[in-house]
């Protein structure tokens, strides 16, 4: 077999088990447009941030650059968003993506015991 043709292979393989297990992936051109729509928008310490925040959670970290995007697309952005302008956006997100849990305990206390038949006999005397 000729490289070509099993590099064709593993390719179509791939796409196979990613399709297989949900695995989605950006076509290029789109991931290219994204970070060069986001180079225009953030500046370099804003963009190390996002970037470190990809790395611990991606669906936020994705959250944000489409809140960036679109934001840019409707002209709402003056100029580069520095660091603190990020974690502004990054806490509103937060916010809007918080979920929220309720915790509801109730006490079930179950006693075990025995009473030997004097002791009831005490109790049935103490109490007429």
């Amino acid at each position: 077999m000729a490289d070509d043709e099993l590099e064709a292979i593993r390719r179509q393989r791939m796409a196979e088990l990613q399709s297989k297990h949900g695995v989605r992936r950006e076509p290029e051109g789109t991931k290219n447009m994204r970070n060069s729509m986001l180079a225009q928008v953030l500046d370099q310490s804003a963009r190390a941030r996002l970037s470190n925040l990809a790395l611990v959670k991606p669906e936020k970290a994705k959250a944000v650059e489409n809140y960036l995007i679109q934001m840019a697309r409707m002209g709402q952005l003056g100029g580069k968003i520095s660091e603190t302008g990020l974690i502004d956006i990054l806490e509103k997100v937060s916010q809007q993506t918080e979920k929220k849990t309720t915790v509801k305990v109730s006490p079930r206390i179950k006693y075990n015991f025995t009473i030997s038949d004097s002791t009831l006999m005490f109790l049935q005397a103490r109490c007429n």
